[in-house]
C-alpha cells in the first residue's frame, strides 16, 4: 500500500509527464474499442442480412443441390421435420431465369415462395415499398434496382423464361411490388413468385426447406438436424449460407486482431520509453529513496506501478469515450452511406445498409491488455536500470 501511495504521488507531482502517458492509451483504449465493436457488429449485420432476408436461419436440402444448385436436384417430396426449435417451416424453389421486360432483358435467380409461408419466416415481405407482397399465381415482386434496370413498373408485366424439367417455359407475370429492403441481394436482385408458378416454370417441387429457429442457434439446430436428417439431405446454419462474403469477414477479423495487439504493444512501449527517461533523470531521487530502506526490488516495483498508474488513468478515460462512441453507433446508423456505397459496387454480397456497432463488456478486458503490457515492460527496462543502481555513487553526486 505505501508503494502505491508512493507511485500515486509521483505520478501527480509530474502531471504533464502523466497526462501524456495517459494520452496514448486514451487513443489506443478507444481504437481499440471501436475496432472490436465495428467488427463484431458487422458480423451482427450479415447474420441479420442473411438469416432474415437472402436466405434463412436454417435450411435443408438434399446434398446433390448444395453441390450443384440446379431445379433438378430439389426435393422428390419434402421431407418431414421434427425439432422443437424449429419455429416456422417453408419449401422454396431457387433457379435461374432470363426477365424480359418490353425494354430489356437481364439474367437473375428467381424465388419460388409460400406466400403466407414466406410472411412467417422472411422480413422481405414486409418491406414492400410500392404495391403489395404476393397473393396469388400470376404475380412478381421485384427489388427496386432490378425493376430500374429492366424498366418495368407496377401493373406492367415481365415475362420469366426458364429451362429445367419440363424443357423450355415461360409465363408472363404482373408486377405487383417493388420492394426497397436495405439488402443488396435484395433490392439489386430479387425476384419473387409465387410457388406454382416456379413450379409450372421448372417442373420441380421444391429446391430446399427455410427454416426459422431462434437467433444465435442456428449452428446448433442444423447439426442436431444432420443427426436425423436421411444420409441424402443436409442443413447449414446461417454462416455456412453466407458464401465468399463470410471468407471476407473471418478475414477481417484475423487482421485487425494482430494489428490492435501491435497497437496496443506500441502504446505500453510509449509508456515504458518515456517512463524510462523519467526514471533516468530520476536516479539521484531513487538513491535517496533506496537509502531509506526500499529495497532494490521494491524500487522496480515502484516503477512498474507508476507504468501501470498511468496507464489506468488512460484506460479508464478511454473507457468512458470508447464506450459512448460505441453507444451512440450502436443506435445511429451513422455507417449507412458507406454501406449503400459498398452494396452498388457488391451488389451480390449481401450486404445491408444498416450497420450499428456491437457493445460488449469483454471489450474492456481486451484494453486493459495496455495495463498489464505497461507494467511488465516497466519492471524489465527502467525496472533493471534502478536494479543496477549504485547507492554510494549517486549519494556522493558523481
Amino acid at each position: 500500500m505505501t508503494l502505491l501511495r508512493l507511485a500515486w504521488r509521483n505520478l501527480l507531482r509530474q502531471k504533464r509527464r502523466t497526462g501524456l502517458l495517459s494520452l496514448v492509451v486514451i487513443y489506443v483504449t478507444v481504437a481499440v474499442l471501436f475496432m472490436f465493436g465495428f467488427l463484431d457488429g458487422y458480423g451482427e449485420s450479415l447474420v441479420e442480412a442473411y438469416g432474415a432476408y437472402v436466405e434463412a436461419p436454417v435450411e435443408v436440402a438434399r446434398r446433390a443441390y448444395w453441390e450443384d444448385p440446379d431445379p433438378n436436384q430439389g426435393f422428390s417430396a419434402l421431407p418431414a421435420l421434427a425439432h422443437p426449435l424449429v419455429q416456422a417451416a417453408t419449401p422454396r424453389l431457387a433457379f435461374y431465369a432470363l426477365l424480359r421486360s418490353p425494354y430489356r432483358l437481364e439474367g437473375g435467380v428467381v424465388l419460388g415462395v409460400d406466400p403466407e409461408g414466406e410472411k412467417a419466416l422472411s422480413r422481405v415481405p414486409y418491406k414492400v415499398a410500392e404495391g403489395r407482397w404476393l397473393s396469388a399465381p400470376g404475380e412478381v415482386v421485384l427489388g427496386a434496382k432490378l425493376a430500374e434496370r429492366l424498366d418495368v413498373r407496377l401493373g406492367e408485366r415481365l415475362v420469366v423464361e426458364a429451362s429445367a424439367l419440363k424443357g423450355p417455359q415461360a409465363l408472363g407475370l404482373a408486377v405487383v411490388g417493388i420492394l426497397r429492403a436495405g439488402v443488396s441481394n435484395v433490392d439489386y436482385g430479387g425476384v419473387y413468385v409465387h410457388l406454382e408458378d416456379a413450379r409450372a416454370l421448372t417442373g420441380a417441387l421444391a429446391t430446399h426447406l427455410a427454416l426459422k429457429v431462434p437467433r444465435g442457434r442456428e449452428a446448433q439446430v442444423a447439426a442436431e438436424l444432420n443427426a436425423l436428417l436421411p444420409e441424402d439431405l443436409l442443413a447449414k446454419g446461417v454462416w455456412d449460407l453466407m458464401g465468399p462474403i463470410r471468407a471476407d469477414y473471418e478475414g477481417s477479423r484475423l487482421f485487425y486482431i494482430p494489428l490492435l495487439l501491435l497497437f496496443m504493444l506500441l502504446a505500453a512501449v510509449a509508456v515504458v520509453s518515456t517512463t524510462y527517461v523519467s526514471v533516468r533523470e530520476r536516479l539521484r531521487e531513487f538513491a535517496v529513496v533506496e537509502s531509506l530502506g526500499l529495497t532494490p526490488w521494491g524500487l522496480a516495483g515502484l516503477v512498474a506501478l507508476e507504468a501501470a498508474l498511468a496507464s489506468l488513468v488512460g484506460l479508464a478515460l478511454g473507457l468512458l469515450l470508447g464506450y459512448g462512441l460505441l453507444a451512440y453507433t450502436s443506435t445511429h446508423n451513422v455507417f449507412g452511406p458507406l454501406m449503400r456505397l459498398s452494396m452498388e459496387l457488391l451488389p451480390e454480397s449481401g450486404l445491408s445498409e444498416a450497420l450499428y456497432t456491437a457493445v460488449r463488456p469483454v471489450y474492456a478486458f481486451y484494453a486493459g491488455a495496455v495495463v498489464v503490457f505497461s507494467g511488465l515492460l516497466a519492471l524489465l527496462f527502467p525496472g533493471r536500470l534502478v536494479l543496477g543502481l549504485s547507492l554510494p555513487r549517486y549519494l556522493k553526486g558523481e
